[in-house]
C-alpha cells in the first residue's frame, strides 16, 4: 500500500517525462508513417499520373496533330457544290484550244489556223461580191466551203488550234464538216447550169413543185 499511488496523487517527473515521450512517440509515428504513406501514395499517384499524363498526350497527339484530308472542313476549303452556279463568271478552254505556236511567237502566228480559215471564207466571200469573172458566185462559194472543211481538217489533225476550237473536237468536227459540204454542194447544184447533176434533187424539186 506504501508503495502504491492513487490516482490522484501527481506522477514523478521522469514518468511523466518518459509517458509523455511515449504518447508522442506514439502518436507522430502513425503520422509519419501517414506521411510517408502519402509521399508513397503520391509517388505512386504522381508516377502514375505521369504515367496517366504521356497516356493522355500520346492519346492526344494524334488529335492535337494535323487532321486527315478526308473531310471538308478539316481542309479548310468549302465543298465545292455540282450545282451550276447562277452567274458565269468564267469559260473553260475547250480541248485542243490552246496557242498553236509557242508563247514567244507573235498573236498572228499563234492563231494560224483560225487565220487560215477566215482568210479563205473572206476571199471566198469578196469574189461572190465582187464578180469578177464568169462562175465567180459558184467559185467564191465552194471557196467558203472549203474552208470549212479545212476548219474540221485543222481541228482533226492539229492538236491546238487556238480559237478555232469552240465546243468539244467531235462537235467541231461535224458543225465544220457538215456545214462546208453542204456549202460546196449546193454551189456545185446551183442552177444555172450546174457542175453536179443529182437526179434525186431534180425529182424532189419537181415533186416539191408539183
Amino acid at each position: 500500500m506504501g508503495a502504491g499511488r492513487s490516482p490522484a496523487d501527481p506522477a514523478p517527473a521522469g514518468e511523466t517525462d518518459g509517458q509523455s515521450g511515449r504518447d508522442e512517440g506514439a502518436s507522430e509515428a502513425p503520422a509519419s508513417g501517414e506521411a510517408a504513406d502519402g509521399q508513397g501514395g503520391s509517388g505512386d499517384s504522381g508516377g502514375s499520373g505521369g504515367s496517366g499524363g504521356s497516356a493522355g498526350q500520346g492519346d492526344a497527339a494524334p488529335a492535337d496533330g494535323p487532321a486527315p484530308a478526308d473531310g471538308p472542313a478539316s481542309t479548310g476549303r468549302p465543298r465545292r457544290s455540282r450545282r451550276f452556279p447562277r452567274f458565269t463568271r468564267d469559260t473553260a478552254r475547250p480541248e485542243g484550244g490552246g496557242r498553236a505556236a509557242s508563247g514567244d511567237a507573235p498573236a498572228p502566228a499563234r492563231q494560224w489556223p483560225l487565220l487560215t480559215v477566215l482568210c479563205a471564207a473572206g476571199l471566198g466571200l469578196l469574189i461572190v461580191v465582187l464578180d469578177p469573172f464568169d462562175q465567180a458566185f459558184r467559185i467564191g462559194t465552194i471557196l467558203i466551203g472549203c474552208a470549212l472543211i479545212t476548219g474540221a481538217v485543222l481541228r482533226w489533225v492539229v492538236p491546238s488550234v487556238g480559237m478555232l476550237a469552240v465546243r468539244s473536237r467531235f462537235t467541231d468536227l461535224v458543225t465544220y464538216g457538215v456545214m462546208g459540204t453542204l456549202i460546196v454542194l449546193l454551189a456545185l447544184v446551183a442552177q444555172p447550169q450546174p457542175w453536179l447533176d443529182v437526179p434525186i434533187l431534180e425529182d424532189a424539186v419537181r415533186f416539191t413543185i408539183r
